[in-house]
């Protein structure tokens, strides 16, 4: 089960069971078919509706959305989140980290900030290709730069240090 915030203020919960998708343990059917990278159509109770994905962070399992030319964001929080949250390790504690690891290995595209920059949760930090993907590197927390160990054209493996608070 998966615990969905839209719009920082509305609570959804979501399931799957047996291919069967329930919002708020009602039982929710829907064709959907994909239009183009990030654009799909979408049509429940007879309504149609145009989805177009505008970010995925999935650092911070957050995904913005437009639907009907309405914008949506979206937090997810599925059950070690919440197992988190019941232990009080929540995102207060997660902004208190010391330093950024490559989550893959890569090469540095980019560093977006430089040693004494302060930083806000959710800042860039720099951009790292992996699997010919770019993966934007954001801040976990609010904190000042101490050292960045690396630079750009930089190759990166997994778990590498590269920048500490």
């Amino acid at each position: 089960m998966l615990k969905i915030i839209a719009n920082k203020d509305k609570s959804i919960e979501y399931k799957e069971d047996n291919g069967k998708i329930y919002l708020n343990n009602k039982l929710y059917e829907w064709s959907i078919s994909k239009i183009d990278n990030g654009n799909f159509h979408a049509i429940h109770d007879d309504r149609s509706y145009c989805l177009e994905i505008i970010e995925a962070d999935f650092s911070s399992k957050i995904l913005t959305l437009r639907v009907n030319g309405r914008k949506v964001e979206l937090k997810i929080k599925d059950k070690f989140d919440a197992l988190l949250e019941k232990l009080g390790i929540n995102e207060t504690a997660a902004s208190k980290i010391n330093e950024i690891k490559a989550p893959m290995p890569g090469l540095i595209l980019e560093v977006k900030m430089k040693e004494g920059d302060s930083v806000k949760t959710g800042d860039t930090l720099l951009i790292l290709e992996a699997m010919k993907m770019e993966n934007v590197i954001k801040s976990p927390g609010d904190g000042t730069i101490k050292s960045i160990k690396i630079k750009k054209g930089d190759s990166v493996e997994k778990n590498q240090t590269l920048i500490q608070f």
